[in-house]
């Protein structure tokens, strides 16, 4: 169930990639170098790429230590959630916290500050470093990504391939797809082709499951994804949903934001505040119940409401 002591922890929430994943959140709502078309979280109000102590990494620990010795069931320990992780500067000393834990350890990253050698070696302390990938130009990043002004895509892609060369562990690599925007054969046969530079151990495809921060980032449909599969090397998998019957409290969780939203049309927000779940959490619940058919989405002056089918 929730933990509305923890500030800086959420879930284990369902993962498509993670299975059952303990998000940990180093950086305040959308700190990010990018503002993603796709994000589930919505625009980034203001890009960037200071790093610093967001949050207090002791804090964070202690955090972590408590959920161990308390719950400790969990298939991955996550940094992700509401924005970059790596932002945060103290981001390996929570990773070198993990490394000694019997529960691997995933870095969810966009890759942006995979250029600086002190990122590239902190991030190598997690188990699976999860990176993503959308564009294939400068052009290509600047109209899906829409990167903070002194980001340049060639610095991006020589990151990664820094990244990888002297990384132990496992890479993946996540590749977002978008109607009319950055799905066409030839668009993705050039994400693939950069791809093969730093060898990701496995690639995932995927695209809109929830409302993203604008209304013409449209899903892919799965048959394209199918098609676009065998252009990567490794063939890409298809981001595939999470299983609920291998957890009560996911179903418990589910079933509590259904029957909140059965009543009356809730955004995110509400949500978020109503429950004490991480917006992040929130997020993947909300995408599982519309999957299920269960929820439909409204959108009304720019805000994204969610009710009952």
């Amino acid at each position: 169930m929730k933990q509305p002591d923890y500030h800086y922890l959420f879930g284990p929430v369902p993962s498509r990639r993670f299975g059952r994943s303990l998000g940990i959140d180093l950086t305040p709502h959308k700190t990010c170098s990018l503002d993603c078309v796709f994000c589930q979280l919505g625009r980034t109000p203001q890009k960037t790429l200071e790093r610093k102590a967001y949050v207090n990494t002791t804090d964070v620990i202690d955090e972590i230590n408590h959920w161990l010795q308390t719950d400790g069931d969990a298939d991955y320990l996550t940094l992700s959630g509401s924005g970059e992780p790596t932002l945060h500067a103290e981001f390996g000393r929570v990773l070198a916290f993990l490394h000694d834990q019997p529960i691997p350890s995933a870095l969810l990253t966009n890759g942006t500050l995979l250029h600086l050698p002190d990122v590239r070696e902190a991030a190598a302390l997690a188990d699976v470093v999860k990176v993503s990938l959308s564009a294939w130009d400068q052009k290509s990043f600047e109209w899906v990504n829409r990167p903070h002004a002194q980001l340049e895509f060639g610095s991006l892609i020589d990151g990664l391939k820094a990244f990888r060369s002297a990384f132990k562990g496992q890479l993946w690599l996540e590749v977002f797809l978008l109607y009319g925007i950055n799905a066409m054969t030839r668009d993705v046969e050039k994400i693939a082709r950069l791809s093969r530079e730093f060898m990701p151990d496995r690639v995932h495809l995927n695209t809109v499951a929830r409302p993203p921060a604008e209304d013409f980032a449209a899903a892919v449909p799965m048959a394209q994804l199918e098609a676009l599969r065998g252009l990567f090397d490794p063939p890409a998998r298809i981001a595939a949903g999470f299983s609920s019957q291998r957890s009560k409290t996911i179903e418990a969780n589910e079933a509590t934001i259904l029957a909140m939203i059965r009543r009356r049309p809730c955004t995110i927000e509400h949500i978020e505040s109503a429950f004490g779940m991480h917006i992040n959490e929130v997020s993947k619940y909300l995408g599982r119940l519309i999957k299920k058919d269960q929820i439909r989405t409204d959108r009304k002056n720019r805000a994204v409401y969610y009710a009952a089918r």
